[in-house]
């Protein structure tokens, strides 16, 4: 079972009866409990990593072994330091977006220790940075400008898993690797995406592109990254059965 398998398996075909969102992910509807005793734990649990969530940023990903298939992607941002960042990844900013995926973010520093096979596997943020594809809705670009030029210079590493954009109700299969958005034929954002996007937000990435002209480009992008647009070939994850490695006997 391969990342770029069309469709893995049959996926569920609905939710439960009373489900408003059974188009989108099955299940039956919260009950009062439920809701009664996430809102308890919610208080009395500290919930810190995910407290610790600083921005959201809205942008696309490109799938690495076929960048036709492209999403809006919804990063909800985690400075550990001024290296790194981690990002959960969801399909929309609402209160059922679904989380699809995890990205890393390093700055250029650290993505330069990394081992060139580790390399291949990550992408550059100048052009997306650049082009006013990654906005963080509703904060001034003036407020933001310094947080861009940094990630201007950093490099993602961003696995989906769960493939929405191909009608998966559910997390099926293995995880795929996901590319930005680069300057190239195969690398630029649909149109249409992009307009749906601005739509929502009230924005114009051309008017931001426009802004953010100030934004200084890196003085070098490590060419292995970006691999695809480089090289002409992504990465896909292949799943299979392999022996188990046990200290014991299995019984």
């Amino acid at each position: 079972m391969a990342s770029s398998d069309q469709r893995p398996t049959a996926n569920p075909v609905q939710g439960g009866s009373d489900d408003s969102l059974g188009s989108l992910t099955p299940g039956k509807p919260m009950t009062l409990g439920q809701h009664v005793l996430d809102k308890g734990t919610e208080m009395m649990q500290s919930l810190k990593p995910v407290s610790q969530i600083s921005q959201h940023a809205c942008t696309f990903a490109l799938y690495s072994h076929d960048p036709t298939r492209q999403i809006e992607t919804h990063h909800y941002v985690h400075r550990l330091n001024q290296d790194f960042f981690q990002c959960a990844v969801y399909d929309s900013d609402g209160s059922h977006g679904r989380l699809i995926g995890v990205e890393y973010i390093v700055s250029d520093r650290m993505f330069e220790a990394l081992p060139p096979e580790e390399q291949k596997l990550w992408h550059s943020h100048a052009y997306e940075i650049k082009s006013g594809l990654w906005v963080n809705p509703r904060i001034l670009e003036m407020v933001g400008k310094p947080e861009l030029e940094n990630l201007a210079k950093t490099y993602g590493k961003f696995w989906c898993t769960w493939q929405v954009d191909r009608g998966d109700r559910l997390p099926m299969g293995a995880p795929a690797l996901m590319v930005s958005p680069q300057p190239v034929k195969l690398g630029h954002v649909k149109p249409e995406l992009v307009a749906r996007r601005d739509a929502m937000y009230n924005i114009s990435t051309e008017a931001i592109s426009h802004s953010r002209l100030e934004i200084g480009e890196p003085e070098w992008i490590n060419p292995q990254a970006d691999y695809w647009k480089n090289h002409g070939k992504g990465f896909a994850v292949d799943i299979k059965s392999t022996k188990m490695l046990t200290r014991a006997p299995f019984p």
